[in-house]
């Protein structure tokens, strides 16, 4: 199975860098079937650059895979999504197709603790034409999220909220998110099936960075299931989404 598949692959590698790709998808030419027939002839230029560019990195894991970005854009378009917030942005793919996908006035508050990843990306955003759109924060997003909720001015103002930054502070995210998230508004989690380790048996014999965070992971999505303020759904895209719709 997938994750039996995954996890083989990781642990000949000896790291994640082993995976071919992030998609939990049995098979790898299925997966890049829904890259060449949906994804990658409707991709924008920029995205495209971006990724590739990213793909040569040491850390590309890290990065969104394509038809996640695919899927969140479209979603930012149908909610018609306008301020919204990336805690995690690395080299800009995701923050590209966020940016690519709002209006021309639409916001983004985009968060991560190393501003030379994101600088990698920031000429093809710029030359994409939607840099105007991005505040960006260098630093840990905790005491930003704190003084946005210190006003209560900033309640219910965010459309949608995408995290891909450090699991083991999810649930400190959560809590603030929530208040600063419309009613009616979106949370997204990334990477919440974490390598299909969530699955996995306690004393299965994982690599050491799927071990340290699955915990992490195994609580946030335990605490979203049974949270009555939000409706989930999670998602098998990319390395696992779970969206969460603020409905109190």
């Amino acid at each position: 199975m997938a994750f039996a598949y995954g996890l083989a692959d990781l642990e000949q590698s000896g790291s994640h860098q082993g995976f071919g790709h992030k998609s939990l998808l049995q098979s790898d030419a299925l997966y890049q079937y829904i890259l060449d027939t949906s994804v990658y002839p409707r991709e924008h230029e920029a995205m495209k650059e971006l990724r590739e560019m990213t793909a040569k990195h040491p850390w590309n894991a890290m990065t969104t895979s394509a038809d996640e970005n695919q899927f969140l854009s479209m979603l930012l378009k149908l909610i018609n999504a306008k301020n919204t917030m990336e805690i995690g942005v690395y080299t800009g793919y995701s923050l590209l197709a966020t940016a690519l996908a709002l209006p021309d006035d639409g916001k983004i508050l985009a968060m991560d603790v190393n501003r030379e990843h994101y600088e990698l990306g920031l000429p093809i955003i710029k030359k994409a034409g939607v840099a105007h759109k991005i505040d960006f924060r260098e630093g840990p997003a905790l005491p930003v999220l704190d003084k946005l909720v210190e006003d209560e001015k900033n309640h219910g103002t965010f459309d949608y909220v995408f995290v891909d930054a450090d699991k083991d502070n999810y649930l400190n995210y959560h809590e603030r998110l929530i208040k600063l998230v419309k009613v009616g508004g979106l949370i997204g989690y990334d990477n919440t099936l974490w390598n299909g380790s969530v699955a996995a048996p306690a004393d299965a014999p994982l690599p050491e960075y799927l071990t340290y965070y699955r915990q992490f992971v195994v609580e946030v999505n335990n605490a979203l299931a049974v949270d009555p303020r939000i409706e989930i759904c999670m998602l098998s895209v990319g390395d696992g989404v779970t969206l969460c719709r603020r409905i109190k």
